[in-house]
């Protein structure tokens, strides 16, 4: 009469229990969660490099770029390799008597360049032509305030002369305090809005 047989034990079911992970499963999942923490910490890093030295994200507070910008709109902001030019929508961080804040404005002129407002006919001209304003809301008008009745400026080199797309309600390039800026407060230009997503788009 034959003897029955005997169950083998395999090597990886000796000593443990049938709900026990095997110590190859832990290794694993150590393993994939230790690579996927060094992703997310090369992403991170990355992301930080971008926006310390490439772009910015930065938030409009006010009314002063309407209809192009809308209070609270965030925006996207390049930043590294920029150099200012003529129409760019940029934001600006130089106090003056408004504000100690860094500003949204459009430039209307760079260095080297000349400006001329005439309110008569709600006009703005550089080197004698005038500037494309389609992006405005209602026609130009002459300010209130005693500090912002100037006409005429000449941009020096390195700077550029900005004003708001709702020029009768905003603080800029007029205001004496203010004036041409130099280009090194410029932070950079505003390229897209990214929230809300309702106003979602590039700038122009």
């Amino acid at each position: 009469m034959s003897e029955p047989n005997e169950p083998i034990l395999r090597p990886d079911s000796a000593g443990s229990s049938a709900g026990e992970p095997k110590k190859e499963d832990t290794a694993g999942w150590a393993g994939d969660l230790f690579t996927w923490l060094q992703a997310l910490t090369f992403a991170l890093v990355i992301i930080m490099i971008v926006f310390t030295f490439f772009a910015r994200i930065i938030g409009v507070d006010g009314h002063s770029m309407e209809p192009t910008l809308q209070d609270r709109d965030m925006l996207l902001l390049q930043c590294a390799g920029y150099e200012p030019r003529q129409g760019d929508v940029v934001v600006l961080h130089k106090s003056f008597s408004t504000t100690g804040e860094p500003i949204v404005k459009r430039v209307i002129a760079v260095g080297g360049q000349s400006v001329h407002i005439d309110y008569d006919t709600s006009t703005v001209y550089v080197d004698g032509e005038p500037v494309d304003d389609s992006y405005l809301g209602e026609p130009m008008v002459q300010p209130g305030s005693s500090t912002m009745q100037g006409t005429d400026w000449d941009i020096p080199e390195g700077s550029v002369f900005v004003m708001g797309d709702n020029r009768n309600n905003s603080s800029d390039s007029r205001e004496e305090s203010l004036g041409p800026v130099e280009n090194q407060y410029v932070l950079g230009r505003a390229l897209v809005v990214l929230f809300p997503f309702s106003h979602f788009g590039s700038i122009h």
